[in-house]
């Protein structure tokens, strides 16, 4: 078996460097790889293109390499919560693709599987649309979209074991499956790393073959970005 445990966040991320192409998973601050997200901001890598649904908010997640200026250009399906996102989106101090939510999701999976590119009906006769190949399929009209290349994938999982397979727990199953594979390396942080043969066969959301490199995540703070509350009676 090929070794894919490493010590932590600093082993785990080694070779990423200036200006290179990061996905990263998560909802909001669901399931994001926390601890790769605060090792880049200790490495002070800067000029990266992040690939994400969205990037946190202003002094957590992907809001924090936002602070220190190390994003150079973020693939997103929204701002979010974000108000530093937004600023330096509007002040042209950030370069930002606003992606369909779910074409963002099939750009990934596509690099998954190996696909180049595909078509869909998602931004035709709008913006997303302008300067790409479309084309008709029965009657309807679609956009052809190329996969993402990506030099470095940073998901975050509930389980895993020392092969790299991993389950995920609840809504964290969101942009993290699609972005296991889909990179040259891809590094999984887990709360509980246990040895091969621990996990149910039947249980596993994604094999090992697609995760190079996993880590025991520590610390996880798990906010919730917009908490909502009933009122008691």
């Amino acid at each position: 078996m090929i070794p894919k445990t490493v010590g932590g966040p600093e082993e785990a991320l080694q070779g990423v460097k200036d200006g290179m192409t990061l996905m990263l998973g998560g909802f909001g601050l669901c399931g994001i790889p926390e601890n790769a997200i605060a090792e880049l901001v200790r490495l002070g890598v800067k000029d990266l293109t992040c690939i994400s649904n969205n990037a946190g908010v202003d002094d957590f997640g992907l809001g924090l390499l936002l602070q220190k200026h190390q994003i150079r250009k973020m693939i997103s399906s929204y701002v979010g919560e974000n108000d530093e996102f937004e600023r330096q989106m509007l002040s042209g101090e950030l370069e930002v693709e606003l992606t369909p939510q779910g074409t963002l999701a099939e750009k990934c999976r596509a690099a998954q599987a190996g696909f180049p590119a595909f078509y869909t009906p998602a931004g035709f006769g709008t913006e997303v649309a302008e300067g790409k190949e479309t084309r008709e399929f029965n009657g309807k009209m679609y956009v052809l979209e190329y996969a993402y290349k990506a030099d470095f994938s940073f998901v975050k999982a509930w389980k895993g074991d020392e092969a790299g397979n991993l389950i995920f727990k609840g809504t964290a199953r969101n942009f993290n499956p699609c972005m296991c594979g889909a990179a040259k390396i891809t590094v999984a942080e887990v709360e509980e790393l246990l040895p091969v043969g621990s996990l149910d066969p039947n249980e596993i959301h994604i094999p090992g073959i697609f995760v190079q490199r996993i880590f025991k995540g520590e610390k996880y703070e798990k906010r919730i970005e917009q908490r909502t509350v009933r009122t008691r009676n």
